[in-house]
């Protein structure tokens, strides 16, 4: 049997707004501990306590991944200015060696 390769290439990952995503589920995970909270008793006759501390668990977890997403949005946001950086040098070093840039053809306008 032939291994199985795909015939395309992978989409691009989507971007959006992954510090407020991972905020809003950290937030979502708390509220649901704090409501949870007061039918402990509840819970534990049930022996369902860890209904109660999942939440929690959760919100812990995304204190973490708020920790790492936010990180990673500085890391990108670096790359992205060096690169902006790098290509307005490289940029500038180009329209110099194709004849001297914007002030050369200003002095061949006024000559």
């Amino acid at each position: 049997m032939e291994k199985w390769t795909p015939k395309h290439e992978a989409p691009e990952p989507l971007e959006g707004p992954v510090v407020a995503t991972v905020i809003g589920g950290t937030i979502l995970w708390f509220v649901l501990f704090l409501a949870q909270l007061p039918f402990y008793g509840w819970f534990a006759d049930r022996g369902h306590t860890w209904w109660v501390w999942t939440p929690l668990a959760g919100a812990g977890l995304g204190l973490i991944g708020i920790w790492y997403v936010r990180g990673r949005d500085a890391a990108l946001k670096r790359h992205a200015a060096r690169a902006e950086v790098k290509d307005a040098a490289g940029a500038e070093a180009a329209d110099r060696a194709l004849g001297g840039g914007a002030q050369a053809g200003r002095a061949d306008r006024t000559a």
